[in-house]
């Protein structure tokens, strides 16, 4: 999804974040497991941006970190004095740029790629607008800046809410802060903005009043709430990934998944669930899941990381990590972990096991309470069991080690060798026993306390 013009975007990062109260920078903060920052540069992405500015301020080391290695420039605002100075940051990186810019917001991570296409082409349209911006009508308005429109789409005024008056405060129309301008105007508009206002800031709205004196008139194209909404706090980031689950789960259900309680199950940005996949209530999915046709997932799992093939059941109260693969019809059950291993098809680890960085074969059964000792303390070992083996309950399978296919480990057993196809492997202390020591101990134990 590319547009046929160049554009560029400059993402503006630099603000304090106090509200959020937290060591981790505001737009680093996940929604559905993946930092707003990063769902933001993803849609743009999506749509061929030429060049990706963001700005930033206090905290620049870890949005640096975070985009390392992803083609983006970032520009810094020393002094925090609005959004007009903000954007003026990014004029050396986009030095030579010809083409439409679009400013966004850190902050703000669901923008769509749709909705940036439409403000791109209402841009290159026949009347030649100055300014593109993107505006909502959110059911609570908050302190949002408002957008005064005249004939269509044009824009008569805009205003910010604490410089509003009473009339133009029950304006509905908000402004997000987003907007496109040609390349050739913005940093000229915006070295003619004025901060003769209630903060004493440089307000990049106020670009729309100075096309208007050059007689360039400004528009808006109105997006949904959703793609408009800001996090400056805990709540409102709660709120938002409350908001990104329910269209999640909404979008699960059209594409064919059964979800028994919607509300109770988390998603991830990534998820990806099959056709007839049937998720019980209080599943938490993280990041890299994928779940094919007609597997069911049980009640209180959660699962990162895992392919899981058709007609797989997991769980209830099982818990999948990255590296968990499972075949196809292959069962894990309660209370059951799988890390780095592969289930063949028709496998089955039914109960209370541990199976980690190993790879188990088709049909083969894994008793209940077995583990892989996979650890030392210093390295990770891995175990191999082939088709058909069957591992007896509350074996200890000590890594590296190899169970050959058909056979068996009796129960108990702590296996430190490899076990050869269709062998018996029994690893336990012999079982012995003594007539009558049961009734002499206790006989002797009564005894001893009714002595005292």
């Amino acid at each position: 999804m590319t547009t046929a013009n160049p554009f560029s975007v400059v993402i503006l990062a630099a603000g304090q974040g106090t509200r959020m109260r937290s060591d981790t920078h505001k737009v680093l903060h996940p929604i559905a497991g993946k930092p707003m920052l990063q769902h933001l540069l993803d849609t743009v992405d999506s749509l061929g941006a030429a060049r990706r500015v963001v700005v930033v301020g206090k905290g620049r080391e870890q949005i640096e970190a975070a985009v390392e290695g992803h083609g983006v420039t970032t520009a810094v605002q020393a002094e925090q004095k609005g959004t007009a100075h903000a954007v003026q940051m990014a004029a050396e990186a986009l030095d030579g740029f010809e083409g439409s810019v679009i400013i966004l917001y850190g902050d703000t991570p669901f923008v769509t790629g749709a909705t940036l296409r439409r403000m791109l082409e209402r841009l290159d349209a026949h009347d030649r607008p100055g300014v593109v911006v993107l505006a909502s009508s959110p059911e609570d308005g908050k302190s949002y800046g408002r957008v005064i429109l005249g004939e269509g789409d044009r824009i008569a005024k805009m205003v910010e809410y604490k410089d509003a008056n009473d009339a133009e405060r029950a304006v509905r129309l908000c402004n997000s802060g987003m907007m496109a301008v040609g390349s050739a105007d913005l940093f000229r508009w915006l070295d003619k903005v004025g901060n003769d206002n209630a903060a004493g800031e440089y307000y990049l709205p106020d670009v729309v009043m100075v096309a208007a004196e050059e007689g360039r008139h400004s528009v808006a194209i109105e997006g949904e709430a959703f793609e408009t909404a800001g996090v400056n706090s805990r709540a409102e980031l709660a709120h938002l990934e409350l908001d990104w689950q329910r269209r999640r789960r909404e979008e699960a259900l059209n594409q064919g998944a059964t979800l028994i309680d919607p509300e109770s199950v988390w998603f991830s940005h990534d998820t990806r669930l099959g056709r007839d996949a049937t998720i019980e209530p209080h599943v938490v999915f993280g990041p890299g899941v994928e779940i094919a046709d007609g597997a069911v997932i049980r009640a209180f799992c959660h699962i990162e990381g895992a392919s899981i093939a058709s007609g797989c059941e997991v769980g209830p109260f099982a818990r999948l990590r990255p590296g968990a693969v499972m075949g196809e019809g292959a069962k894990v059950g309660n209370f059951v972990e799988m890390k780095k291993a592969t289930l063949g098809p028709g496998a089955k680890a039914n109960h209370l096991s541990y199976i980690g960085d190993a790879t188990v074969g088709a049909k083969a059964n894994i008793g209940a309470g077995t583990i892989t000792c996979n650890y030392d303390g210093f390295f990770k070992y891995r175990t191999e069991i082939g088709e058909g083996a069957f591992i007896g309950s509350n074996s200890a399978l000590v890594a590296p080690v190899s169970i050959g296919a058909g056979a068996i480990v009796g129960a108990g057993s702590v296996v430190t060798k490899p076990v050869a196809a269709d062998e018996l492997a029994i690893a336990r202390g012999e079982q012995r026993g003594f007539a009558g020591w049961a009734r002499r101990f206790r006989d002797k134990q009564r005894a001893k306390k009714e002595s005292r």
